[in-house]
């Protein structure tokens, strides 16, 4: 019973390195996949980047097309109504971002 696991972890050990930090290089890039952890760190950066830079102008561009200053409203007024508008426009782009990023 031990014999499986032992030779599953062997496995795990010899190949685990190798997935994780390198790929092959004569093997073609497919995309946007990331072949390396350093790819996919870079990539995780670049995306969430984008993905805050557009939260926050799209939480602009709904204050500016609402009546008043939303964000005054907040700050200043302590209105926990508006608030829960601002952290609700801010989920919704964000859900709309992470399903364009997905594709």
């Amino acid at each position: 019973m031990t014999r499986p696991l032992h030779r599953i972890a062997a496995l795990s050990l010899a190949t685990g390195p190798a997935a994780l930090f390198g790929a092959d290089p004569a093997a073609p890039s497919s995309g946007w996949h990331a072949q390396t952890l350093g790819q996919a760190v870079a990539y995780l950066a670049l995306f969430a980047g984008i993905g805050i830079v557009l939260a926050i102008l799209g939480y602009k561009v709904f204050d500016r097309c609402t009546p008043g200053h939303l964000h005054k409203e907040i700050i200043e007024h302590r209105n926990v109504a508006a608030a829960i508008i601002g952290g609700s426009v801010i989920l919704g782009v964000c859900i709309i971002i992470a399903a364009a990023m997905l594709g």
